[in-house]
This record gives structure tokens, sequence and C-alpha cells, in this order.
């Protein structure tokens, strides 16, 4: 068993809440929870050596015997229009097992144009790779291969029309020719905003 099972099983074993859990060990609910779904793994030498105490296993063995999920941490994609994309690699972020197979890469966002969507200035945005999107699909968008956007893709009339969920910034219609001849291309869709893995299934 890996530590999230162990951790489980003891859980289950003693009919204890995340919260009886997260007090015991000085920790919020939060990260019980996050070490229960397999988002974030434990790394406080102090909290390691209860939960070993706890569970009766060596917490800190199982934890580096784990495979490690990593997706790539590609650049920025900008939240707002007036900005370029910056290839930069930032490096990996470690994903759960079935997040793993979801998606493709991590995008940091910057601009606030979508904070009504709960994704904010800061936030890694996991994407995977598609090049269309159901209309109401929050996706991350190419603009003249040059500028990359993270907006709610919405089909209607013939235009492509990208949405910011930010009152204060503005829409931006294309039509069907110049999507073709800026080109404007959707590049993913967006899974989830990673400061508070909020879902963006549509």
């Amino acid at each position: 068993m890996n530590f999230k099972e162990y951790l489980k099983k003891y859980k289950e074993k003693m009919g204890v809440s995340n919260e009886y859990i997260a007090s015991q060990l000085g920790v919020n609910r939060s990260t019980v929870t996050r070490w229960l779904k397999g988002d974030t793994k434990v790394t406080n030498p102090e909290v390691i050596e209860k939960l070993s105490f706890i569970l009766g296993v060596d917490v800190e063995s199982l934890i580096n015997s784990e495979e490690r999920y990593e997706k790539p941490v590609l650049g920025e994609v900008k939240a707002g229009y007036d900005l370029l994309i910056d290839e930069n690699f930032e490096g990996y972020e470690q994903v759960t097992q079935d997040d793993y197979y979801r998606g493709d890469f991590f995008l940091r966002v910057v601009g606030d144009s979508m904070s009504g969507a709960h994704i904010h200035d800061g936030d890694l945005l996991y994407v995977k790779k598609c090049n269309d999107v159901p209309s109401g699909t929050i996706a991350v968008v190419l603009i003249n291969r040059c500028e990359v956007t993270v907006k709610k893709v919405i089909k209607k009339e013939g235009l492509l029309i990208l949405e910011p969920a930010n009152p204060s910034c503005n829409v931006r219609y294309y039509s069907q020719e110049e999507v073709e001849s800026l080109p404007v291309e959707i590049i993913g869709k967006a899974l989830y905003s990673r400061s508070d893995l909020e879902f963006f299934n549509h």
C-alpha cells in the first residue's frame, strides 16, 4: 500500500474525520484532504514522524518509494490580451495518477480577466491539449501565433467569441475569416486552476 491508502485505511478503521487527523498532526484539514486525494505529499519531518507513529509504518520510506507523477510547467498564459507568450520552461508540477492521464501541461496565468471563473493571476492552469472545444468551454487560445490567452470560447452565428470572466475586461469577436487568417487557434482545454483546484468541465 502507498501512503494515501494507509491514511485512508487508518481513517476508516478508527472512524475519525480529516479534521481530527489534522488536529493530531498540527496541520490544516485541507492538507489532510489533499493527502487523501494524492494531490500533495508530506514534506515536514515532524509531521512525517507523527504520521509514522499514528499509522504504525515508516511514512518516509513509503513516500520515497512512491512513483511520482509530474507534468511540465510551460511558461505563461495571459488572462488578458496585451502580453505575449513567454515560453520559459519553469519545471515540473506534481499531479495525481488520475490527473496525469487527463491533462498534458501547466501554464502560469498572468492577469485577472478570468477571476470570475476562479482563475487568478499567478495560478497554474492545468491543460489538456486539443484543437477544438465545445462552445462554453474555458480554453487556452493562441492568437496570431504569438499571443496566448485563456477565455471562455463561445461559438455563435459564424463568430468565435473569447469571453472573459471579469466585467472590466473586453469581449473579443472573431469572424471565420479572421480565425483562419490571423489565425485564432484553440490549443487546449482548461481542466483546473492549481490555486484552488477549481474544475472547469463543460
